[in-house]
């Protein structure tokens, strides 16, 4: 996957090679680095990412599928740059980090409750169609055939 750089342990990883395995585009990744989101460092005429920076990266693709702004994934990923030496400081990441899990576990309580419902409504549609002496899944399969 990435490369090893012959005085060090760690993997490095150009634009490139980022962009194909998570199958996004160069530009994207420019993008997280304008925000602040991930770092590079450059080694002759390439920008490079470490191990730490393509963790990042995971993330804010993450964050993204779920729906999160770039801001909130910022503010997420400093709590990882945090000064660990710092009382102040770790009482605030811990209040953040308290406050985040709770908002995250009322948006699982609310997808939850939501697949819920779509599942007793497809039932229902399921005991329509055999009102209408319809075999609910040969017909649905049959439906998304022609409307493929």
């Amino acid at each position: 996957m990435g490369m090893t750089d012959l005085n060090s342990t760690d993997d490095y990883y150009t634009v490139a090679q980022l962009a194909a395995e998570f199958g996004i585009t160069p530009r994207a990744i420019r993008l997280y680095e304008s925000k602040g989101l991930i770092r590079s460092r450059r080694v002759g005429r390439a920008m490079i990412y470490d191990h730490r920076q393509r963790a990042r990266l995971k993330i804010v693709l993450r964050s993204k599928r779920l729906g999160f702004s770039l801001e909130a994934t910022k503010a997420y990923l400093d709590l990882y740059d945090a000064d660990r030496t710092n009382p102040e400081r770790l009482l605030s990441m811990m209040q953040k980090c308290r406050q985040r899990l709770g908002e995250l576990e009322a948006q699982r309580r609310d997808l939850e409750a939501t697949i819920e419902e779509l599942r007793a409504v497809e039932l229902s549609a399921q005991d329509d169609l055999r009102q209408l002496d319809l075999d609910p899944e040969s017909s649905f399969q049959a439906f998304m055939a022609d409307n493929s």
